[in-house]
């Protein structure tokens, strides 16, 4: 274990996104605390990294608290601090706003809000105490630029909500040395597109530049950000030119 690189968090870590930043910070030498609901998916991905001695596995719903004191609790405790965090788990429900359910609603509330607050809150006790951090949340350009293609109330309201929430939480933190920021992607070929294939021509659509992006885009946006020692309270689209209006 390396107590002396420095750490990231990062939530949903098992695929996707999540599973690139872990990557992407592995081959950078810094040690990953992955999260995701089973400790299966964390095992799996593990063993895709090639098993390295500094990814620790801490499985556990991400819209508890205890789930979030854990990681941090565990963190310190293999390496001493924690430098970075990425709100990364999230679902994304579109459909019509009078097709939306109560379990609809529960599901975005638990994993894109309460998994975004928990963690950001251990997030800020700790780093402000250590006076430096980074917080980054992986919000969505629809929420910055609804469009009618996609209705999408409940994840616009939601992700929305954490925009204007780093922006808060940033100023409340710049004090502290801590930045806080959001990546907001566009349509992004990973898991959470179950349907991609099929819907590739349509996806191409929502963007003025005609394709969508791959987690490299989001993973080059976060490590951006976390490189960069006075950007803070920023919401960075990656989609192709997709907010910046209407075509």
């Amino acid at each position: 274990m390396n107590s002396h690189q420095k750490t990231v968090i990062i939530t949903g870590a098992s695929s996707g996104i999540g599973f690139a930043l872990a990557e992407a910070y592995l081959q950078r030498g810094y040690n990953v605390v992955g999260n995701a609901r089973t400790i299966e998916r964390l095992l799996a991905a593990a063993e895709k990294l090639g098993n390295p001695p500094n990814f620790l596995a801490v499985a556990g719903d991400i819209a508890l608290p205890a789930t979030a004191k854990a990681l941090f609790a565990r963190a310190v405790a293999a390496f001493g601090k924690v430098d970075i965090l990425v709100n990364n788990a999230g679902v994304f429900i579109a459909k019509p706003v009078g097709d939306y359910t109560e379990e609809d609603l529960d599901a975005l509330v638990s994993t894109n809000l309460k998994g975004f607050f928990y963690p950001s809150q251990q997030a800020a006790v700790h780093m402000a105490a250590n006076k430096s951090g980074h917080i980054v949340t992986i919000s969505a350009n629809i929420a910055i630029q609804p469009t009618v293609k996609v209705p999408a109330l409940l994840p616009v309201l939601i992700k929305g909500g954490l925009i204007n929430a780093t922006r808060a939480l940033a100023i409340e933190l710049a004090a502290f040395n801590v930045q806080v920021n959001t990546v907001a992607p566009g349509i992004i070929q990973t898991p959470l597109h179950s349907d991609y294939e099929n819907s590739r021509a349509f996806f191409n659509t929502l963007s003025p530049s005609g394709r969508t992006g791959s987690t490299k885009d989001i993973v080059d946006a976060v490590l951006y950000l976390t490189d960069a020692g006075f950007i803070s309270g920023v919401a960075l689209p990656v989609d192709g030119g997709a907010t910046a209006g209407t075509w």
